[in-house]
């Protein structure tokens, strides 16, 4: 992908940084983010996806100082863990304006320049959508949403010539880890199911692919002939999901139960 205008929000780290790196040669690349940190030769844009209006201005700064936006890659997000019985409400309702409304912000004022340069964006989410992690459960259920939004607006705007689309991840060594807010209030009651769920999934996190590693995969599949709708990162998650047609829902919630 090449003389492009992309914008990547959620570039201050991880994958959204990785992605900025890799495709700032020969691009245009504006990188929105809360903190204004941007990978050298991108350009920096101070942003939060859960205000609409400040997005607006950050897209529209962006159409007016190049003339077009020829894709978007989303990627901004946050994570929270805990049992639903005790996560407090702004902490799920947190993860929801950032997971699936800071996209649904996004998609809403980057139509028009889309539709102009008959342009593509992609969203970053999870292979939680397909298999729902215990204690995990509004970050799951906030990429499970994700997905059927970006499939149903891709279905909108298809005539406009616009391609989107959602790509899955697994287990990813980036700062997410670290930052999830965690809830273990009501561990005990849980048997302590709450701590050794959640130390076990950052485990994998950890051991994860790279952020650089998982970019390399997200800029292959958004520089596409054709871009795809629902996309997984990683021949072992490409199975899982695969997997999850064809076993029974109860064996499948028997398995992430032994899991974590």
């Amino acid at each position: 992908m090449q003389n492009k205008v992309i914008l990547i929000t959620g570039a201050s780290g991880g994958i959204g940084a990785a992605c900025a790196a890799k495709l700032a040669p020969g691009n245009r690349v504006y990188a929105l983010s809360r903190s204004g940190r941007a990978p050298e030769g991108s350009i920096p844009i101070i942003c939060d996806v859960t205000d609409p209006e400040a997005l607006r201005a950050a897209v529209d700064t962006v159409g007016e100082r190049e003339g077009r936006i020829d894709a978007a890659l989303l990627c901004a997000g946050c994570g929270i863990s805990g049992a639903v019985e005790f996560i407090p409400p702004e902490e799920a309702e947190r993860q929801f304006a950032v997971n699936f409304f800071g996209v649904d912000n996004a998609l809403r004022v980057l139509t028009p320049y889309l539709r102009k340069s008959r342009g593509r964006v992609l969203a970053v989410s999870s292979a939680a959508a397909v298999f729902p992690i215990p204690f995990q459960a509004h970050y799951s259920a906030g990429k499970a949403a994700l997905n059927v939004l970006m499939r149903a607006y891709g279905i909108e705007v298809r005539p406009f010539g616009i391609e989107a689309g959602s790509v899955m991840l697994g287990d990813c060594a980036t700062g997410f880890t670290a930052a999830r807010k965690k809830c273990e209030d009501g561990d005990e009651l849980y048997g302590g199911r709450i701590s050794a769920g959640v130390a076990a999934m950052e485990r994998d996190e950890r051991r994860g692919a790279s952020p650089e590693q998982i970019a390399a995969r997200i800029v292959k599949i958004l520089s596409r002939r054709r871009l795809p709708s629902l996309r997984t990162v990683g021949a072992s998650y490409r199975l899982l999901v695969f997997l999850s047609r064809i076993l029974p829902i109860r064996l499948q919630n028997y398995i992430l139960s032994r899991l974590y």
